[in-house]
């Protein structure tokens, strides 16, 4: 599904720090557009009424949109995203996603690297 003429549903992906709590928050949130900058301008502008609503909070001017193939409901799949890498599953998850920052339980087995770890596919 890319730009058409025909709404759908898409998942938009904008990303805030938290200047107090000095954390980073990723946001999926779903909106009905046309094409997917018209998604992400009302990401972007939810974006900007989010931060209006709490002390401290910045729009780091990111986001990204997936134009949903189904309309919203159980097992929907809201977002995606694909990046290249060389690096094995648990290098991968450890880098990318479980870093030993992150505010939430984890249901896997990823404690925090005690080792840095380097993507030779990524600069």
């Amino acid at each position: 599904m890319s730009d058409t003429n025909e709404p759908s549903w898409y998942g938009v992906r904008c990303v805030f720090r938290h200047r107090h709590l000095e954390v980073y928050e990723e946001r999926v949130t779903l909106w009905v557009a046309r094409s997917l900058g018209e998604a992400i301008a009302q990401g972007e502008a939810e974006a900007a009424a989010y931060c209006e609503d709490l002390d401290a909070v910045e729009y780091v001017d990111f986001a990204e949109a997936y134009a949903m193939f189904d309309s919203p409901g159980e097992g929907a799949e809201v977002f995606s995203s694909m990046r290249e890498s060389g690096l094995p599953p648990d290098d991968y998850v450890r880098r990318f996603f479980a870093t030993g920052e992150e505010r939430a339980g984890r249901a896997g087995s990823f404690p925090r690297p005690d080792r840095e770890v380097t993507d030779s596919a990524t600069p």
